[in-house]
């Protein structure tokens, strides 16, 4: 550690969990998200049915291109470690506001700038899920950067006697993109907000600045208003539903919020324990909004978790918290107090090897563990080709599944074939492909990770499904999964679009 300084053992860090997120870029084939957004790239739009469109544009260049997973995920990679950096920039910004004058007190010297800075990357590297979202791109993966730079931003409003015209005009740009890339980056937009009414001696609302950041913001998310006036505001619509869940219990928070640390892992609650401890004693109101930008979505998304919701989507809050982790991590190690980080530290990389592990070896199947998600990454580029020769030798009209989430895969490794979800649920798939017609002759996927009856014998079926070929997908002599394609002939079933 002595022969390097903290900024270079940070940026060492950074590359050696790169090259792990690279290696497995090239190993594993797209997810059901990864291969839906890179739908997106190939249909571009103004915005979609489920999330705005920056997650295609960002990958259109690539996908044009390339379809090879690896390239393509140099992407979130990029943005992953762009992440890292302004983790350590922004630890560095708050080490200095509380250092000096703005923060009103100094309660004792903290470590150095780079030495929090440090703990801060550590800390994001050691958490389990940030890797995932560095390897596939989600909208979380774009949204993480960008309320990375609101937050710089907020810490230079604080920071400095006034705004210029740039900083307003940057401030809107970053929150134009935070919109395009995910409609929860309003929470960002309020936790800034909430750093401005914070230094209410700064006069802000009447400036020209900030109303040019205002128009600047909404004309970048202007696309998505625009597409969701002309498609019936489907996609707010289907938000709204889909952040509320099913039916509210205590038990789905207990268990999210246990989940949210064993994914995130307890050494940034840790940190932020110790920052609240040691180093903000009388702190300025401006030094504790800025813990809004993890507070406020973290606390919404955790109420509603009560109905069900997803881990990854607290990703950009824990990103925020992490400077404030680093500095109390960093504060703690300087006081001797090493021995509960380092047992954190190295059961969360240990716990991130073992994922990694996992993922290569195909997961886990047994008779004792039936259910292997592993298996979802597996098998679904043989199966696209097959299902591809298979239409075209039938001369079928296109090809079907039974689940959206078996459709995005099929619809990109099977391309230009369309594919139509059977159910009656309206979703993306029947704005790019249309309506399945009546008397259609189609190509049926049904995959063992999710099997489903064949559709025939009731309102929306066909008049018979035949057999055609089967795939077996095997890794390392185990068998991961089975895909039956069968030819199903005269569907009688009225539009699937409701």
């Amino acid at each position: 550690m002595r022969q390097h300084s903290p900024s270079s053992w940070a940026a060492i860090s950074i590359c050696i969990a790169a090259l792990v997120h690279f290696a497995l870029g090239f190993s594993i084939e797209f997810s059901v998200d990864e291969a839906h957004y890179a739908l997106y790239a190939q249909h571009l739009a103004w915005s979609y049915f489920d999330h705005p469109p920056l997650v295609g544009w960002i990958q259109w260049p690539l996908i044009s291109i390339t379809s090879l997973e690896g390239i393509i995920r140099l992407i979130p990679e990029f943005l992953w470690v762009i992440s890292c950096y302004l983790v350590y920039q922004v630890t560095l910004e708050i080490h200095h506001l509380i250092q000096g004058r703005n923060a009103g007190y100094l309660t004792s010297t903290l470590p150095a700038q780079n030495t929090c800075g440090l703990m801060a990357v550590l800390a994001i590297i050691a958490a389990p899920i940030p890797h995932v979202l560095a390897i596939g791109l989600l909208p979380d993966t774009l949204l993480t950067p960008l309320s990375l730079g609101l937050m710089l931003m907020a810490l230079r409003w604080l920071s400095k006697e006034y705004f210029n015209v740039s900083d307003w005009v940057f401030t809107g740009v970053l929150l134009g993109l935070s919109g395009l890339s995910k409609y929860t980056a309003a929470f960002s937009a309020l936790a800034l907000l909430l750093v401005f009414l914070s230094s209410p001696r700064k006069n802000w609302i009447n400036t020209t600045g900030f109303w040019l950041a205002a128009i600047i913001a909404l004309f970048c998310i202007s696309p998505v208003l625009y597409w969701n006036w002309a498609n019936d505001w489907i996609s707010f619509k289907y938000q709204i539903a889909h952040g509320a869940g099913s039916t509210w219990l205590w038990r789905k928070l207990a268990t999210y919020v246990g989940l949210q640390i064993l994914v995130y892992g307890p050494l940034l609650l840790l940190g932020t324990y110790l920052f609240i401890k040691y180093c903000v004693h009388g702190a300025k109101l401006s030094v504790w909004a800025l813990l809004g930008f993890f507070v406020i979505p973290f606390a919404i998304f955790a109420s509603l978790s009560g109905g069900g919701g997803l881990p990854h989507w607290t990703a950009p809050a824990w990103f925020c918290l992490a400077p404030f982790a680093g500095i109390g991590l960093a504060k703690a190690w300087s006081m001797q107090h090493r021995r509960l980080i380092q047992i954190l530290f190295v059961s969360q990389l240990l716990l991130c090897t073992i994922g990694f592990a996992y993922v290569l070896a195909g997961g886990i199947q047994s008779e004792v563990i039936k259910a292997n998600p592993i298996a979802d990454l597996y098998g679904w580029k043989s199966a696209g080709h097959k299902a591809s020769e298979l239409t075209q030798a039938t001369k079928a009209q296109g090809i079907a599944v039974q689940n959206w989430t078996l459709g995005s895969r099929a619809a990109w490794y099977a391309k230009p074939t369309p594919v139509f979800v059977l159910d009656e649920r309206r979703d993306q798939f029947d704005l790019w492909f249309g309506d399945l017609p009546q008397g259609a002759n189609i190509l049926l996927i049904n995959w063992s990770g999710m099997s489903f009856p064949a559709p025939i014998g009731n309102k929306n079926s066909f008049e018979r499904c035949e057999p055609l070929d089967s795939l077996e997908i095997k890794r390392f002599g185990q068998i991961l999964s089975k895909f039956d394609f069968s030819l199903c002939s005269n569907w009688q079933g009225s539009s699937l679009a409701k």
